[in-house]
């Protein structure tokens, strides 16, 4: 088990549990590209980049483990720009767990919808689950990423 944060982190600094992602490993500061590890471009929505998060492509999960010292989540969720031309067919939904309770589910997402902001009460969580799933039958393109993803610690 990695350590828990002992002070404010982005994830993408930090080693998680476990990670499973649909297409290709999950990316660190870069969206989820084709097949291979590094091949993503940079994590944006509508033509904003971000220079730290986590991209994945649904079904995805990655757990991080806590150990109840954060007090806070917060990230961006969205279909990344890496998906524009193919809008219409990425569709995701994102939730967020701890210890297995669900804290947070944004709906679905679609590249012209744009990103959901995600600032969750964490204190006390142990296992943080960031968790993306197939929005429409068609996991063609669902291209997601977490920009930002970052705990506080208490």
């Amino acid at each position: 088990m990695p350590p828990a944060p002992v002070a404010d982190a982005y994830l993408s600094d930090l080693a998680w549990v476990s990670a499973t992602n649909g297409w290709g490993p999950v990316e660190r500061d870069r969206s989820n590209g084709r097949n291979a590890a590094g091949d993503g471009t940079p994590i944006s929505f509508g033509g904003v980049t971000y220079a730290k998060g986590l991209g994945v492509h649904a079904p995805s999960e990655i757990v991080y483990h806590l150990g109840g010292t954060a007090d806070r989540f917060t990230a961006l969720v969205g279909i990344d720009d890496f998906s524009k031309n193919q809008a219409a067919t990425a569709a995701t939904k994102a939730s967020v767990r701890g210890d297995g309770k669900v804290l947070f589910t944004s709906g679905k997402l679609t590249g012209a919808g744009g990103p959901v902001r995600v600032d969750l009460d964490v204190r006390g969580v142990k296992l943080l689950h960031l968790v993306v799933e197939d929005a429409n039958a068609n996991t063609a393109f669902d291209h997601t990423s977490w920009a930002l993803a970052r705990v506080t610690v208490v």
